[in-house]
């Protein structure tokens, strides 16, 4: 079940960003992130005042997690987009998804993909942009799996991180 964010779920969120960090300090990943700086329980609890906080509940615990809006990042504005000229209220964003390690392997990341395509269509927004890390190729494999192309690479500082080589990809919902 995918469903607006509660202020009872920032610590699962927090503690998901947590594993993940974990993991990545570890080398059993990489997606780029910095304790500390990004994500933080500041990125859900100010995703969840905005109202664009989801999370995806799988047996009573929040498995994945995600924010899902209209905004576009200033980063977005260096990518050769293939829909330059989509009308920004046609556009969707999906924003730091994150999966529970726990739950990997499982589907999550693409049941939550497909919710977030819905919920654009439903809100009227056939265009849809997300970007990731070049060092997260789980990422990039989903997104390019689901159809996501990848627009172009801006090279800059991203959420706080310096060095960051940001993919930005899109797919347009017929």
């Amino acid at each position: 079940m995918i469903r607006k964010g509660t202020r009872e779920d920032i610590p699962q969120v927090a503690a998901i960003y947590d594993r993940i960090l974990a993991q990545e300090e570890r080398g059993q990943a990489s997606v780029g992130w910095a304790r500390g700086v990004y994500p933080t329980e500041q990125t859900a609890l100010d995703s969840l005042a905005a109202g664009t906080l989801f999370v995806l509940e799988q047996d009573g615990t929040v498995a994945a997690a995600a924010k899902i809006d209209q905004n576009q990042v200033s980063e977005y504005a260096g990518a050769p987009w293939r829909y330059p000229d989509a009308p920004e209220s046609q556009i969707m964003v999906l924003h730091t998804l994150v999966v529970d390690p726990d739950w990997n392997g499982k589907g999550l990341g693409t049941q939550f993909v497909r919710f977030y395509e819905q919920y654009a269509l439903d809100h009227g927004c056939p265009y849809l942009r997300m970007d990731t890390n070049t060092k997260n190729m789980a990422a990039r494999k989903l997104y390019a799996r689901l159809g996501y192309w990848e627009s172009g690479i801006v090279p800059c500082v991203f959420n706080g991180i310096s060095n960051v080589q940001l993919v930005c990809l899109e797919k347009k919902l017929h």
